[in-house]
Parts: structure tokens; C-alpha cells; sequence
């Protein structure tokens, strides 16, 4: 009698598992994957430091970002020997003869914009080298990618978001 109640279930499983029915709706549209973005000002709006802005330039961003994006600002600092552009993470500080602070860029931001800014004690004095026609770019970081970046380097970030030259959205300030 065990024998033939074990071989029923096991037909029964067999039957009810292989039935299928007509196939449900679409479920709701999930979350949007992670988003990453390069927005760069372009000549000849350049970022100018001055006293009129009180050393501060801005940047909003097309639409707000998710709370848990991080945004990471590089300064164009040049060409290298192999005619390769160089970008330098921000913060960034220089230092006199001395070794004391002369000056720094640094920067803050929300979900909407991020500022970035000169600090110094004597923002007059810093050469217009670095005061005047400003270039950077500023990448947004989803918050899948924050613990696998080397925010140091621009091409590493680059290069761990997948993104090249043609995604970088050139922005007129």
C-alpha cells in the first residue's frame, strides 16, 4: 500500500508541475540601472575665478542626481609629453617654497549642482594661470560603482564606468 500512495505522488507531482496557464500581465517598470555622466565645460566658457564670484563657480545638473551618486571634479591641468590631456583630481593644494598652503581647489555638492571653489588666504595673489580659463570635468559616480573607483586617477574612474570621450556632454556655462 506505501508503494502505490509513493508512486502517486510522485505522478502527481510530475502532472501538476508540468501544467501551465496562460501567461500573467507585465509586471511595473523597475528602477532605472545605475547612471553614469561626464559633463565637461568647453571653450570659451571657461571657469574664471574672481573676486566678482567670490572665488566660487557652479555647475547644475540636468536633473537631480539619486542620493547615494557621488560626484567627482577633475581640473584640466595641460598636455603631457605624449600630447595625452592631464586631468588632477580635486581637492587639489599647492604649496609655497616654504612648504606652507598657498592655495586649494576644492568642492562641495547636493543631488542639484556642485560648487567649486579657491581656497586661500590671499585668493588675489594666486596666478591667473590658475584663477582664469578653467577647464573640468565633473563625473557622476553611481553608488554601485563608489567602492571600485581609483578617484585619483580620471582614466581609471573612465575606464570602471565604461564611459569614453564621445559620453561626455559638453556643457555651454
Amino acid at each position: 500500500m506505501k508503494k502505490i500512495l509513493t508512486l502517486f505522488a510522485v505522478v502527481g507531482l510530475i502532472v501538476f508541475s508540468s501544467c501551465e496557464g496562460p501567461e500573467g500581465p507585465e509586471g511595473p517598470e523597475g528602477l532605472p540601472g545605475p547612471v553614469a555622466a561626464v559633463f565637461e565645460n568647453v571653450p570659451p566658457n571657461y571657469y574664471n575665478f574672481t573676486q566678482n564670484n567670490n572665488y566660487t563657480v557652479g555647475f547644475d545638473f540636468p536633473q537631480p542626481l539619486v542620493d547615494s551618486d557621488v560626484v567627482l571634479v577633475y581640473r584640466f591641468d595641460g598636455v603631457d609629453q605624449f600630447n595625452k590631456q592631464v586631468w588632477q583630481a580635486l581637492p587639489e593644494t599647492y604649496y609655497l617654497a616654504n612648504g606652507t598652503r598657498d592655495f586649494s581647489f576644492k568642492y562641495i555638492f547636493t543631488k542639484n549642482y556642485v560648487d567649486i571653489y579657491l581656497n586661500s588666504n590671499s585668493p588675489a595673489t594666486i596666478p591667473a594661470d590658475y584663477r582664469l580659463d578653467q577647464i573640468f570635468r565633473i563625473v557622476i559616480v553611481p553608488a554601485d560603482f563608489v567602492g571600485k573607483v581609483n578617484r585619483d586617477s580620471y582614466l581609471d574612474v573612465m575606464k570602471t564606468l565604461k564611459l569614453n570621450d564621445s559620453d561626455i556632454k559638453k556643457v555651454n556655462l
